[in-house]
């Protein structure tokens, strides 16, 4: 794919008419069927857009398609950050350009800490090489706003952590790495209610620091949306957005599920 331009008046994200399936190689004798299949989503500065839809629609696929997982393919469409095409951009790229996506299964790294973690990608990220001290300083107040105890950012990344744990930290990272675009894979996923609400307030003081980040909320449950209250709600059937609205189309969800939305 070559250079394109986006459109006029661009918006902080944009999807056009993506189209993706799992990766392949020259040894493959079957192609796989895209699993995206024209997907548009257009995100503002400041916006949440929520993504909503059945098992098996694409939803993760989309979240790793957003930062160029090698498991799977672009094979038509374009994706814009800022205006520019990013569509041929590698993840570190994209991450260095304000791109951050939180995990539905965060991996673990055992022996690399997490203020560790934070301070590397933190340089990659920003280019500034902070102490340890400094870094220690900044997390600790985002430390106490997510509910975490101050030797949190000494244990190594994910290992042990509890569901909650995790999403904590993956919001903590989002803080920390201030990025222009945040998408949240399912990070309601596994999550009590206390626990739900904790990484809704931590998402909602994000937001009030950084009140022009962007934010894509991909997740199943409308109990993440009633603590986020997003601007849009999209529904999305067989690999592409079929519905879009307010909270109205997440209070149709709960009464008529997904059937009501398939063409």
């Amino acid at each position: 794919m070559g250079s394109r331009l986006a459109p006029m008046s661009s918006p902080l994200f944009q999807v056009v008419d993506l189209h993706a399936r799992p990766a392949t190689d020259d040894l493959d004798t079957v192609v796989p069927a895209d699993i995206l299949k024209g997907l548009n989503i257009t995100v503002n500065a400041g916006e949440v857009h929520a993504i909503m839809g059945p098992n098996g629609c694409g939803k993760s696929t989309l979240a790793s398609c957003l930062l160029s997982s090698p498991e799977y393919e672009v094979t038509s469409g374009q994706i814009f950050l800022h205006g520019d095409d990013i569509t041929d951009w590698p993840t570190d790229v994209r991450a260095k350009a304000g791109l951050f996506l939180g995990f539905q299964y965060p991996q673990e790294i055992a022996g690399v800490s997490v203020i560790q973690f934070l301070r590397q990608a933190l340089s990659a990220r920003k280019g500034i090489d902070l102490s340890v001290l400094e870094l220690r300083l900044a997390t600790m107040d985002w430390m106490k706003r997510l509910g975490m105890d101050s030797s949190f950012v000494d244990r190594y990344l994910n290992e042990g952590f509890s569901g909650g744990e995790k999403k904590r930290n993956e919001i903590m990272q989002m803080a920390i790495l201030e990025p222009d675009l945040a998408v949240l894979d399912e990070t309601d996923s596994g999550l009590d209610i206390d626990a739900l609400r904790i990484v809704a307030k931590g998402i909602r003081e994000v937001r009030a620091d950084r009140p022009t980040m962007g934010v894509v909320l991909i997740t199943h449950y409308q109990r993440l949306l009633d603590e986020l209250a997003p601007d849009h709600v999209h529904v999305m059937v067989d690999g592409r957005i079929v519905a879009s609205g307010g909270m109205e189309i997440a209070e149709k969800l709960e009464v008529s599920g997904y059937e009501s939305f398939r063409p």
